[in-house]
C-alpha cells in the first residue's frame, strides 16, 4: 500500500518528530487534538522553525550549494532544534557541544557529525546572524578508515550476475568509467562520444564537467539497451521517460546482484568506482590521470587508493614464508 505504520504511542511519535523535518508533515486535525506531542510541535513549528528553515534553504541556495548539501543541512539543524527550547535562537556553545557528543555516543561516524557541524555553523552565521566567534566548535577526529574493494573476479560476477540489459549497461558504465551513482542515472544519450571513447559528466561533484574513459565493452552493452529500449533524452529513463531512473533503484540492483553472486564483502555501488580507481593503479596508470577521470579536486584524495592496492603489498615476502619450518 506504499505506506508506513507506526504505535500511536508517545515514544513512537517522539522518535517521528525527532527524525524527519517537522514541514514534512501533514496532521490531520483530529490526530493534532489526541497527541499532545504533535499539537505542541507543529505549533511551535509554524511559529519559528519552519521560517528559519526556509531562510537557510534559501542562503544555501544563494551560494549554489549542491540539492543534495542543501537536504543534508536542513536535516542535521531540524534534528539539532528538536533538542533546543522553542526560542531557536538560543543556540549556544554548549549546546552544540552537547548535541555532537550524544551524537558520536550514539555511534554516528566522525563524518556525520563534522557535517553536522559545518551545518550549525552555517545556520548560526548565515541565519541567526551570529559571529563566527560567538559559538565554539570542537570537530571530532577524522577517521581514516579502508575502502572496500572489489577483485577482478568479483566484478565480473556481479556483471554477469544482472540479467536486465538495462540494469547491466548502468553497472558497466560504473564501473568501466569510475562513476558516481548520481553521475550515472543522470547520463544523457549524447554524453557519450564513441568515436573519442569519452564520456562526459555534466556537473559532477563540485558542479565541474569532466571528460572520462568511455569503455568499448560497455559501449557495446549500452548499443545493445539503447537498440531494444531506444532512450530520448536521459540514457536510463525512469518510469516516467522524463525524470532518469532514481539512485535508489541501482543501489537495489547491485545490493540484489552481490547478494545472489555471494559476495559478502561490505560494499556498495560506490565500490564499483573505487575498485575502479585500485585496478587502474594496480594496472600502472599514473596517479594523476586517476585523479583527471575521477573528477576529484585534490590529490590527496586519490592518494588513498595507495592503501588498498596490493600490487607492491603482494612483492613483499613474510619473514614467515623465509623459514625452514620443516626441520
Amino acid at each position: 500500500m506504499k505506506l508506513w505504520i507506526i504505535p500511536f504511542i508517545e515514544p513512537a511519535i517522539q522518535q517521528l518528530l525527532l527524525m524527519f523535518p517537522r514541514e514534512r508533515f501533514r496532521i490531520e486535525p483530529a490526530l493534532q487534538s489526541e497527541c499532545r506531542s504533535f499539537k505542541e510541535n507543529i505549533s511551535s513549528s509554524k511559529k519559528d522553525n519552519g521560517l528559519q528553515c526556509a531562510v537557510l534553504v534559501k542562503q544555501l541556495s544563494l551560494r549554489c550549494y549542491s540539492r543534495k548539501t542543501i537536504k543534508a543541512y536542513c536535516s542535521q539543524v531540524q534534528r539539532l532544534l528538536h533538542t533546543l527550547p522553542d526560542d531557536a535562537s538560543r543556540i549556544s556553545s554548549k549546546a552544540v557541544q552537547e548535541y555532537c557528543y550524544a551524537l558520536l555516543a550514539h555511534g554516528i561516524s566522525h563524518s556525520s557529525v563534522n557535517q553536522t557541524i559545518s551545518a550549525i555553523r552555517f545556520y548560526a552565521t548565515y541565519v541567526l546572524n551570529k559571529p563566527v566567534t560567538e559559538i565554539q566548535y570542537i570537530r571530532p577526529k577524522k577517521q581514516h578508515t579502508l575502502t572496500n574493494v572489489l577483485s577482478e573476479n568479483e566484478v565480473i560476477k556481479l556483471l554477469k550476475g544482472v540479467t536486465n540489459i538495462k540494469h547491466q549497461a548502468v553497472l558497466f558504465l560504473t564501473y568501466s568509467s569510475g562513476l558516481r551513482v548520481g553521475e550515472v542515472v543522470r547520463l544523457r544519450t549524447d554524453d557519450l562520444d564513441e568515436a573519442r571513447q569519452v564520456l562526459r559528466i555534466r556537473q559532477g561533484k563540485g558542479r565541474t564537467d569532466r571528460n572520462t574513459l568511455l569503455s568499448p565493452t560497455a559501449m557495446k552493452m549500452v548499443q545493445s539497451y539503447t537498440a531494444q529500449h531506444q532512450p530520448q533524452g536521459w540514457l536510463f529513463p525512469g518510469q516516467d521517460s522524463r525524470r532518469h531512473v532514481t539512485e535508489r533503484t541501482i543501489q537495489k540492483v547491485f545490493e540484489e546482484a552481490r547478494r545472489r553472486e555471494g559476495i559478502v564483502k561490505k560494499v556498495s555501488i560506490h565500490s564499483l568506482r573505487h575498485s575502479f580507481a585500485t585496478h587502474l593503479l594496480e594496472g600502472g596508470t599514473d596517479l594523476r590521470y586517476i585523479e583527471e577521470l575521477l573528477g576529484h579536486q585534490s590529490a590527496r584524495t586519490t592518494q588513498r587508493y595507495t592503501h588498498v592496492s596490493t600490487k607492491n603489498i603482494q612483492r613483499i615476502q613474510s619473514p614467515l614464508d623465509r623459514m625452514n619450518l620443516d626441520e
